[in-house]
């Protein structure tokens, strides 16, 4: 008999040793787990709710309710210009809509650079900055950069004429540094997929750029260099001939003073009938 208790005791012991190891292993992981929960937590990026489009939207399409919806985007990450309600998205209501400048694709975002103002038409007028003026530049293949200009890349302007100088020779001479294009030909989109050969580029400059760049066009050829996208140096000032360009040094005629002439003094005394000169030392 007391085999048997002695059995049923050790049996009770192992099992409750046993159990409490189990509930102990229990407790841990479910520790480890709320750890991993309160990390991720941590962890998370606060998200606020935006307007985007739901569907390709090209160059001038009209942005109606139906072409957008809300997403969450990542607050910290959030781009400038973005619409977060419907009041700043459609001020006006259904009468008065935006209109698309640059092409979106689905679920992006809607900025306020890529539409236009509450019932403005898409053209050049919305593409200018205050107090820019636009100003069209004839282009052909070799001008134009064979084709690879788009709408928004910075562009030099070099003229090519005569300066008024003696020798007759063109001058080629950078007029404009770094502007920006507005309008390749008849569109402002910048989404072209491959080169076009334009025949005018239209630029965004000032009052006073817009005089020069037109004496410049009706005295001369002008040329344009693309500038790189993350380019920012300003260009100084340059200019080259033919001369300067074959390296070609004119030479400056050496014109000879004249011999100088001695000076001759002399005093006329009349001796009778006859005058006789004798020379004397110069005074002045």
């Amino acid at each position: 008999m007391r085999a048997v208790f002695g059995l049923v005791l050790v049996a009770g012991v192992g099992l409750a040793g046993t159990a409490v190891y189990m509930v102990r292993g229990h407790f841990e992981a479910q520790a480890v787990a709320l750890a991993r929960e309160r990390a991720a937590m941590a962890e998370q990026v606060p998200t606020v709710e935006v307007y985007a489009v739901k569907r390709q939207m090209s160059y001038g399409e009209p942005i109606t309710m139906e072409d957008v919806q809300i997403i969450r985007y990542a607050e910290p990450f959030l781009p400038e210009g973005v619409f977060r309600t419907e009041e700043e998205l459609f001020p006006n209501g259904a009468e008065m809509l935006r209109q698309v400048i640059r092409q979106m694709e689905p679920n992006e975002p809607i900025l306020a650079i890529k539409v236009t103002s509450p019932g403005e038409a898409t053209g050049l007028t919305s593409s200018l900055s205050a107090g820019m003026r636009a100003f069209a530049i004839n282009v052909d293949v070799a001008s134009g950069v064979s084709g690879f200009l788009r709408p928004g890349d910075r562009v030099d302007v070099y003229w090519t004429g005569q300066a008024g100088n003696d020798n007759g020779l063109d001058v080629t001479r950078l007029i404009e540094s770094g502007v920006r294009l507005v309008a390749v030909d008849q569109t402002t989109e910048d989404s072209q997929a491959s080169a076009t050969i334009a025949q005018t580029v239209t630029v965004e400059v000032s009052p006073q750029q817009v005089a020069k760049l037109a004496q410049a066009q009706a005295t001369g050829t002008l040329s344009l260099s693309l500038v790189g996208l993350t380019d920012e140096t300003i260009a100084s000032a340059i200019e080259v001939d033919q001369n300067s360009l074959l390296g070609i040094t004119e030479e400056v005629a050496v014109v000879e003073a004249a011999p100088e002439v001695a000076r001759v003094c002399t005093i006329r005394e009349r001796k009778g009938s006859e005058i006789v000169e004798t020379p004397v030392e110069c005074t002045n």
